[in-house]
């Protein structure tokens, strides 16, 4: 018996049981197909970091003495597709058996089984070992309720696997959740940290991408990506993340400013979510660090970091495997614009999407207040459909997976589950993107005015969005405030905001 045993981008993880033994009777295989490239263009950052690390994964693989076939994007033997290559491999090695980790990503899930079924081998596929639930943890522990909390869900995680609890089984700090305390906006008071040098030399791969004619988005410096390909960078990026910005992580998480591209913000998900580095083990840390200096960071500032791993991502997964493959097709709006063409370029008067976009193409980065309540915001008030904002998000950021992508995008950015993430829409007026940020300063719009040449688009929209959606949201108890501020404003002024925001809608491309 012969086993072939896939390794998937984003399987990186050199802790799973599979690497424990060296077995003679095994190989494993790693394919280098771009992502969906035929439906989406990912960013070129996105595509340079993915092989980068599955070519050092497969280094660390045979410096262990496994056995393993690589196969690279230029490689003549290439196919370019999954189930061809596969093919191949299996003949090559006579394997009897096909061995893969469970996929994160819904289709290909259904793929594998399905060539396992075709192909009359024997699959054996096993858990990632990665997540601290199970695929369907999460629709277990919601049967029978009507509504999916995330906090009911946090607060389940810590008490199962004894994070941040007393003795007692009460939360360090004396409360579960600190982020009433994690909204301040950024005024330069503390500085931001220097960014981690990492510097890794992607040219030959950005040079096998370009050779086969491979579509991508975005900007980057061969020579030096910045993206940890190994788990030994993934830790050392952690550590300076500890050493320099835990400390005012929690207080600054939803700050914006055009003079840091990160922030305070770890910047790890791209390396957690290829699993070259584990939840359990970032959290492990990261609670020690804050033991060990508890004299400088807060308890707020660590669990609002633990929430968003152990709370918000296990959450996620959740729900895409509870909803998929239907989640994919929801538009609770109906909404149909396509998506502006500043999206693609940055070249916009708005100053915060200006930025926000533009940092997204030369960073392949934007920490979730720019992603939720920026472009996120905007895509919503303005009407686009949930298909185009899925595909921008899953393209242009380095973290962006399927499975915590379209969750936080079409769920809790755009709405258009009608609820199941999120209790109600996140969208604003300009007043929120001017308290937390300095985008409105020196922008071609006032944020202050609500209509005319000069109002930031961001105002009309979204009294326009609540009035035409009036019959989908006005039971809803989170937004009934809003229907009475519209109902008391006088009819000239709701006129002429109506009539500002159909004029923006009949002309976005000129914002």
């Amino acid at each position: 018996m012969k086993t072939l045993r896939l390794i998937l981008s984003d399987q990186l993880s050199s802790q799973h049981s599979w690497f424990q033994q060296v077995r003679s009777d095994v190989v494993y295989a790693l394919i280098e197909i771009p992502p969906e490239t035929n439906a989406i263009k990912h960013h070129v950052q996105k595509l340079l970091a993915t092989f980068a690390a599955m070519r050092a994964f497969a280094a660390q693989l045979r410096e262990a003495g496994h056995r393993v076939e690589y196969v690279a994007i230029d490689d003549v033997r290439n196919q370019q597709q999954l189930d061809t290559n596969l093919t191949w491999l299996i003949s090559k090695y006579q394997a009897t058996h096909l061995g893969y980790p469970l996929p994160d990503n819904y289709q290909l899930d259904v793929q594998l089984r399905a060539f396992c079924q075709q192909h009359s081998i024997a699959a054996e596929a096993t858990d990632t070992e990665h997540f601290y639930t199970t695929r369907h943890e999460l629709q277990q522990f919601f049967e029978g309720k009507k509504q999916l909390v995330m906090e009911t869900f946090y607060r389940y995680m810590r008490r199962k696997h004894q994070i941040l609890l007393e003795k007692d089984g009460k939360p360090v700090g004396g409360q579960w959740n600190f982020d009433q305390e994690n909204r301040k906006k950024w005024k330069g008071e503390v500085d931001i940290p220097a960014t981690f040098p990492l510097q890794n030399d992607c040219r030959e791969i950005k040079k096998a991408l370009d050779q086969a004619n491979i579509p991508y988005i975005g900007t980057v410096d061969a020579q030096a990506v910045q993206w940890p390909i190994t788990s030994v960078q993934a830790l050392h990026l952690l550590r300076h993340f500890l050493e320099t910005s835990l400390a005012y992580f929690g207080t600054y998480q939803d700050a914006m400013t055009i003079q840091s591209w990160y922030l305070f913000h770890s910047r790890i998900s791209f390396a957690l979510n290829v699993k070259l580095i584990t939840p359990q083990e970032v959290i492990k840390t990261t609670i020690n660090y804050w033991q060990e200096h508890q004299n400088v960071v807060s308890i707020a500032q660590v669990e609002g970091f633990v929430r968003q791993i152990l709370g918000w991502r296990e959450f996620m997964r959740g729900v895409y495997w509870a909803y998929m493959p239907d989640y994919a097709a929801k538009n609770y709006f109906g909404h149909t614009r396509s998506l502006p063409q500043y999206y693609w370029t940055g070249n916009t008067k708005m100053r915060c999407m200006q930025h926000a976009i533009t940092q997204s193409l030369s960073q392949a980065y934007a920490h979730h207040i720019q992603r939720l309540m920026v472009t996120g915001n905007f895509a919503l008030l303005a009407g686009i459909h949930p298909d185009a904002v899925d595909a921008w998000y899953l393209g242009i950021y380095i973290d962006a997976l399927q499975w915590v992508e379209i969750t936080n995008t079409r769920g809790m950015s755009q709405f258009a589950d009608g609820g199941i993430v999120a209790t109600k829409p996140y969208i604003s007026s300009a007043n929120y993107i001017h308290r937390m940020s300095d985008y409105c300063s020196d922008c071609y719009y006032d944020p202050k005015q609500r209509h005319g040449d000069r109002a930031c688009p961001f105002n009309s929209l979204y009294w326009h969005f609540f009035v035409r959606h009036r019959d989908l949201l006005q039971r809803n108890r989170r937004v009934s405030m809003v229907y009475h501020l519209v109902d008391k404003m006088p009819a000239t002024e709701r006129k002429a905001i109506m009539e500002c925001a159909a004029h923006h809608l009949a002309n976005l491309e000129e914002l």
